[in-house]
Parts: C-alpha cells; structure tokens; sequence
C-alpha cells in the first residue's frame, strides 16, 4: 500500500457508525476513526490525515501528526523495552518498533534516540539508528567551523559517523580519532571543527581544537560582518543554530564563544534582538 508513513489529504468515500472510509492513494478504503472525524464533515470532503498500520497491522488514518514521517530524522524517547526491541514515543497512540537489528547500540527505556522511518518487508512503519542516507549533504558549514552532532555508528575501518545537529552527514576519519576514542562512543554528542567540505557536501570533521585561534579568527569575522551590515547583527546568539550557521557558517556553539570574546574586548553590545557593534 503506497501512502503509508506520510502525511496526505484524502477525501471521505463513505460514513459509518465508527467513523469515516477514506479514498486512499490506490482507491483503496482506510478508516479514520469516529473520535477523529472533523465536526460537520460529509462525502467528498478533504482532510489531511497520516497513515500507518493499527495493533492488528490494518492500515488506519489519523488526524494526529506524529513526530516521524518517512524519510525524515527525529530524537524519540524510547518508552519500553522487550525482547523482540526498543518502542518509541513518536505522538500516535502505537508506539513506533525499533528492531535490536536496527540498533547501533542496545537503548534502555528513557534513552533519546535519533532515529528515521523505514518499512520493513511487511509493510509495517520502523525505526532505525541507520541513519546514513536521511542525512543532508546540503550543510550552511564552511571549513573550519565549529559544529555539534551525535555519534550514530563507529566504523574500524573508517572512522566515527556524525549527524551533525541530527540533521546533515559528517564523518570523523579514523586518523582524527587518536586520543578521543571514549569521547567518540555510539550515541553521545561531540563538539568538532570542520576540517573539509567533500564535493558531495558531506563533512570531513576534526576533533582537534584551535583554541583561542580559533575564537579570534571567529571574532574577526563577525565583526566583519558587523561592519558590512551597518554595525549590528539582526540576532543574538539565543537565535537557533540554522539561523545562525545559515547567516555566519557557524555552529551555535562557536558563535557564543566569539561573541563572549568581542563582549568582554568592549567591542559589542546585546540587546534582546539583536548585537551591536561598537568598535
């Protein structure tokens, strides 16, 4: 069944004493329960619904957005654990399965977990830590810039896999690794620099710190920029990290650290929304 996993607007076929039948993507007829019908709506009427498989493995509609849809990333917590693998919390009122065999490391309940949406051979919705190919090559990150990601797979032969900030592809090469193995375990978060940006856009990371040349040369830029857009910066380092990596090609983190070392030289000045620049 094609559909499954995604958010879509069907149009209502057929009205019964438990809820709704809508038309589905291959005219196939998917109830949508009577406590989720919008009030006041008839035959033909459109409603956006997303779809996936009930307890019994039915296909069912809801009007209730999970957290997850296919092909996307998201941090879900895991509820509970059992033999058969991890379930988690992603909105819906059946918990999402995460197989032991699409795990990288063994989770516990209460763990938060980075995790896309896959369909297994039976056409049931899944989790899995493998997540490679969701990842963006498009990244707003320059070399040398500071970012922050979390480690979802170790490679012997390759090195440390990183989502950084759980969203765009990055690898910290075998090489790098020397002196920061425990650092760099399966599924915690780690701070690096960006040592190269590969032509497919993926990232090549380093954990070695620059240190305070690093935090000078980021301050020379910002005021830089500053200068360059009528000395201010139209946002405070309380902004989110995308606004902040898209406007300066820093991570969050690297750009508080400039900013703390302009504000303690006298050189700027934080209001609420925005920097000032005082030379």
């Amino acid at each position: 069944m094609t559909g499954l996993g995604q958010k879509q607007t069907l149009k209502i076929a057929k009205k019964t004493d438990f809820g709704v039948y809508l038309a589905g993507p291959e005219g196939e007829e998917i109830l949508l329960p009577k406590k989720q019908v919008p009030a006041g709506a008839g035959i033909g009427d459109p409603v956006e619904v997303f779809l996936y498989r009930d307890s019994e493995d039915r296909p069912i509609a809801t009007i209730h957005m999970p957290l997850l849809t296919l092909g996307g990333l998201a941090r879900l917590r895991v509820r509970d654990v059992n033999k058969n693998g991890a379930y988690l919390d992603w909105g819906l009122e059946k918990d999402l399965f995460l197989p032991y065999r699409e795990q990288t490391y063994r989770v516990k309940a209460g763990d938060e977990v980075l995790v896309t949406l896959y369909l297994d051979k039976s056409e049931r919705l899944c989790a899995t830590m493998n997540v490679y190919e969701a990842l963006s090559a498009e990244t707003p990150y320059r070399k040398d810039s500071r970012v922050c990601g979390t480690v979802y797979l170790i490679s012997e032969r390759f090195g440390a896999y990183v989502a950084v900030d759980d969203r765009y592809s990055a690898l910290i090469p075998k090489k790098e690794m020397y002196g920061a193995a425990e650092k760099l375990r399966v599924g915690a978060q780690t701070e690096a620099r960006v040592a190269r940006v590969l032509e497919d856009g993926r990232l090549e990371l380093s954990v070695r710190d620059k240190g305070a040349l690093q935090r000078t040369e980021d301050a020379q830029l910002l005021e830089e920029r500053m200068r360059r857009s009528g000395g201010k910066l139209p946002f405070t380092d309380k902004a989110s990290p995308e606004t902040i990596a898209e406007e300066t090609g820093m991570s969050k983190a690297q750009f508080k650290r400039a900013v703390g070392k302009l504000l303690k030289e006298g050189k700027i000045e934080i209001t609420q929304r925005e920097i000032l620049y005082k030379g």
